[in-house]
């Protein structure tokens, strides 16, 4: 109405209007309930007695002090760190689901805050490995790995889902869809991939060159796509990114928000990182559940391979020896005898990784005959409990499900243990 009588237009065509923001258990925000908390004090941080104090002033019931102070003290022990604007926006943003109330949870902005940390060091990788380097825009032959196209096809894919996410108002999708593309794609594997092109010695300059490129350019569009979320860290970073990438102008706030190029999607890549990723994530699932040390080197075996299994292991040799942490890989013959090994598989083709010589078969036997008494230990314990007439018949429903959901697990966990003593013995 003010926008009508005084402008001649309304103020805005649209309005997004998002839950109720409720505290950590699901009780509405009030200051007669002193569980409000003060935006400022998540982003600059406050000690406990001065939030005691906030919380305590000015309120409708003053008998309640006593129990408001308690209920702070206990929950924030050490007052609330500074967590930043940018972790708290983002909060907001992933926890706006159409339709229901926002449970608020300091859990989430803490992620959040690690997210932020996450993005800085990426970028300080990215930078260090640009500044002062040739990435290109001076001419020069550009070659484009598997993994530069894959990351690049990852990247127009977090696009089209952002811009789906913003025009449906589901920016707790939006939010998703950019956090997953930087933590798991960007930074736990692109990053990693490059470093083989960019340290190894039988990299050429072009291929150097084309990592380069891509490493600063996928950093400079994904500081874009984040800047409404994270405006603060992405200007930072991106007024050092920038002129390596070409862009020029005096902030990000005036760059055109990224559009997808859907020529960059390269289904061939994106199956030839998957093959690598499978193959990568065995050899690691091995390594935790063996209990073998991170940085020994393994000895690998393959097996029923075909002949693109075999086209891609020379592609990525290199890589797989240098981010599985690989003494040797070779193939064995279909009827050459496999040794007692553990055993992962990437489609048809077999991961051996022969056990004997890599662990302390003694000590090992020993963990895992201490860690299944443990669970069967625990499992016996609730079997008991579940078979407790007065148990089932007082619990709520959810409490029995979760009890046996939990037997389940320790009963499955328990089998696994059992056949990896079974293997470890035959060694």
């Amino acid at each position: 109405m003010m926008g009508l009588k005084f402008m001649g237009d309304v103020p805005f065509r649209e309005v997004y209007i998002h839950g109720l923001v409720r505290d950590q258990d699901g009780q509405k925000m009030s200051k007669s309930k002193g569980n409000v908390l003060d935006p400022l004090d998540l982003i600059d941080g406050v000690d406990l007695d001065e939030l005691v104090v906030k919380r305590t002033t000015g309120l409708m019931q003053p008998q309640m002090a006593p129990r408001i102070e308690k209920a702070t003290r206990k929950q924030f022990p050490d007052g609330i760190r500074a967590h930043g604007t940018d972790a708290l926006r983002f909060t907001f943003a992933a926890l706006a689901t159409t339709g229901r109330d926002v449970v608020f949870d300091m859990g989430r902005v803490e992620g959040y805050r690690n997210f932020c940390n996450k993005l800085w060091n990426a970028a300080r990788y990215v930078l260090m490995n640009t500044e002062g380097k040739d990435t290109g825009l001076s001419g020069g032959e550009i070659e484009l790995g598997q993994a530069d196209r894959w990351i690049l096809s990852c990247l127009q894919k977090t696009i089209i889902e952002t811009h789906a996410a913003v025009q449906g108002y589901r920016f707790d999708q939006m939010a998703q869809a950019i956090y997953e593309f930087t933590w798991n794609e960007f930074c736990d594997w692109y990053l990693e991939l490059s470093k083989p092109v960019l340290t190894g010695p039988t990299s050429s300059a072009a291929a150097q060159r084309g990592t380069r490129r891509t490493l600063i350019q996928v950093l400079e569009t994904l500081l874009r796509l984040l800047h409404p979320l994270m405006p603060f860290i992405t200007e930072e970073i991106w007024q050092r990114a920038a002129p390596l990438a070409g862009v020029t102008g005096d902030t990000i706030m005036r760059q055109p928000y990224p559009e997808a190029d859907k020529t960059q999607v390269d289904a061939a890549a994106i199956a030839e990182v998957e093959w690598l990723q499978q193959f990568l994530l065995g050899v690691r699932r091995i390594r935790a559940e063996m209990n073998i040390a991170p940085g020994k080197p393994l000895p690998v075996l393959l097996q029923h391979g075909t002949a693109e299994d075999r086209e891609r292991l020379e592609r990525h040799r290199q890589a797989l020896t240098m981010l599985g942490r690989l003494e040797s890989i070779a193939w064995l013959g279909e009827q050459d005898p496999a040794p007692e090994a553990a055993t992962a598989l990437v489609g048809g083709m077999k991961i051996l990784i022969p056990m004997s010589g890599l662990i302390d078969k003694t000590a090992e036997i020993a963990r895992l005959t201490k860690e299944i008494a443990k669970l069967c230990q625990e499992a016996e314990r609730g079997v008991a409990k579940l078979s407790n007439a007065n148990f089932i018949g007082r619990a709520p429903a959810e409490v029995v499900e979760k009890e046996r959901a939990r037997v389940a697990e320790l009963q499955t966990a328990t089998a696994k243990l059992e056949e990896q003593l079974v293997r470890i013995r035959q060694l």
